[in-house]
């Protein structure tokens, strides 16, 4: 199932319209709605520049239990989705 992310500013108290939905009439949907942050402040864009900056590179080259950094990162990937709740 793919999740459809609407944000959108509540202009008349209790009341939002949703318009340009894929969905067709009496198709079943599921709504969760959440207020959303205000105070929230935009993250910068993560060029290349930044992310080589950043020391996120080469951050497990030191590590002697870590032969093979690109087999590890799919393996803690592969954990991540596994994982319940």
């Amino acid at each position: 199932m793919e999740a459809i992310h609407v944000q959108q500013i509540v202009e008349t108290d209790g009341e939002i319209t949703l318009k340009g939905l894929p969905f067709k009439r009496g198709q079943s949907v599921e709504m969760i709605l959440l207020p959303g942050y205000s105070g929230a402040t935009p993250r910068p864009h993560l060029t290349a520049q930044r992310l080589r900056h950043s020391g996120l590179i080469g951050l497990w080259r030191d590590r002697d239990d870590i032969h093979d950094s690109a087999a590890y990162a799919r393996q803690l990937r592969e954990a991540a989705q596994k994982r319940q709740g």
